[in-house]
């Protein structure tokens, strides 16, 4: 343990956690590593996304007659955080607005980034709070990247997605990281995404009308083979698939309370769709856990 990681344990898991964004960089099981370990093809594991989820169109956020340079998914990630909290089992951070974030975002805020272990699972409860005197517009998000395969030398093409519900409605994708207008056909069979590199062609899947609250990741349709991992969540409204278009060894789940800009909004932040706006003084709170296993 230092001042820039915190190790967690909880029966066979083990979790490390960076003070550099609240950054979950580590997740396994025994031997089985499941994160991503941030290689050449992407140098991030699991980024936290706040104030913004996405792109605004030309990383621009107007507010009040003024402009400011907001690039993707905001700043969170490559901010540190404080430690507020540093146990055996659980930790939390805490980042709160300043001169830098100001310069981006001009609103006052604390985001606090809290893990817990147990022996089957991690939890993350991101709670946003807004510390100033106008209503806070904001999105946040996970990105957690997991190794793809899961089991070294598996085929990508045998892993599946299984949601817990069905997932007919349609799916929004991206161009020039901005949202399209039209909406696609959803690629789920019933409740099963079969995986391929293919899927990322253009870019992200975004599920911005998800049914389930949790979806399974693993070989043979979410059969029972080798290394699996299931992820909950709770307060989240959107969700993300993605991988590298060209292709990489990671595949990314991620809970979204937020997303792109639409292409061709030029209008005021505040009126951005997919904002949460809270009150002076009020917080919000949203949560993920994976649990992760080997059969």
């Amino acid at each position: 343990m230092t001042d820039d990681t915190h190790s967690l344990r909880g029966g066979s898991l083990t979790a490390t956690v960076k003070a550099h964004g609240a950054e979950l960089c580590s997740l396994k099981d025994g031997g089985i590593e499941f994160l991503w370990q941030a290689g050449p093809e992407w140098p991030r594991h699991a980024p936290l996304l706040f104030p913004i989820v996405g792109r605004l169109a030309d990383d621009e956020l107007r507010h009040q007659g003024k402009t400011y340079r907001l690039t993707q998914h905001g700043f969170a990630r490559d901010s540190r955080f404080v430690w507020a909290e540093r146990g055996e089992s659980r930790c939390t951070l805490v980042l709160d607005d300043n001169e830098a974030t100001r310069a981006l975002y001009p609103f006052a805020f604390r985001l606090t980034a809290a893990y817990a272990i147990d022996d089957t699972g991690l939890d993350l409860t991101l709670t946003i709070a807004n510390t100033g005197k106008e209503t806070l517009p904001a999105s946040v998000g996970g990105h957690p990247a997991f190794n793809w395969p899961l089991q070294p030398g598996a085929a990508k093409e045998s892993y599946a997605l299984t949601f817990a519900r069905a997932e007919s409605s349609p799916v929004r994708r991206l161009d020039g990281g901005l949202l399209r207008p039209a909406v696609e056909p959803s690629p789920v069979k019933g409740t099963a995404l079969s995986l391929s590199e293919t899927l990322f062609t253009d870019d992200a899947i975004i599920f911005d009308r998800i049914e389930s609250s949790s979806v399974r990741y693993a070989a043979g349709q979410g059969a029972s083979t080798g290394p699996w991992l299931t992820m909950s969540w709770r307060g989240f409204r959107e969700l993300g698939v993605w991988s590298k278009p060209s292709g990489a060894p990671f595949l990314c789940i991620e809970p979204w309370r937020g997303y792109a800009s639409p292409a061709g909004f030029q209008g005021e932040f505040t009126d951005k769709p997919g904002l949460m706006h809270i009150a002076p003084g009020a917080e919000e709170e949203l949560s993920y856990r994976i649990e992760v296993g080997s059969s």
